[in-house]
């Protein structure tokens, strides 16, 4: 079972994506926050799914602290925010995947299964 952690500020959000990640087979939502890092700390998952824009610490900077921290845990940016330079920021941050939350649920879930289902973190073809 692979675990899980949302990090969004919208209640909505990561309710939404807690029901589609459980409909996985073999995925387990261990926890949500609205700032992840201490839940990290604590959980310690095999995937972090981030969104950019949060109230306080926002997701380039957090990703750049949990990759540190957690540097084989896969980290997926899911974010409203598609300017390149974002982008490009989240990817030198150590970032594992970006996905536009306009392309949908869907998209971040063959994102998730893609790195879930290798043994080392695919750097997405999109980073450059």
């Amino acid at each position: 079972m692979k675990s899980i952690l949302i990090v969004d500020d919208s209640p909505l959000i990561r309710r939404s994506l807690r029901t589609v990640f459980e409909q996985q087979p073999d995925w387990a939502v261990c926890g949500e926050a609205e700032e992840g890092i201490d839940k990290a700390k604590i959980l310690q998952s095999d995937l972090i799914v981030i969104d950019l824009a949060m109230a306080r610490l926002n997701g380039i900077s957090a990703s750049r602290m949990l990759k540190k921290l957690f540097p084989a845990t896969a980290v997926v940016m899911f974010t409203a925010f598609t300017n390149p330079c974002f982008r490009k920021a989240a990817f030198a941050a150590g970032l594992d995947e970006f996905v536009d939350k306009s392309e949908g649920a869907t998209s971040l879930v063959r994102s998730i299964q893609r790195l879930l289902s290798s043994e080392l973190p695919i750097r997405s073809a999109n980073a450059a």
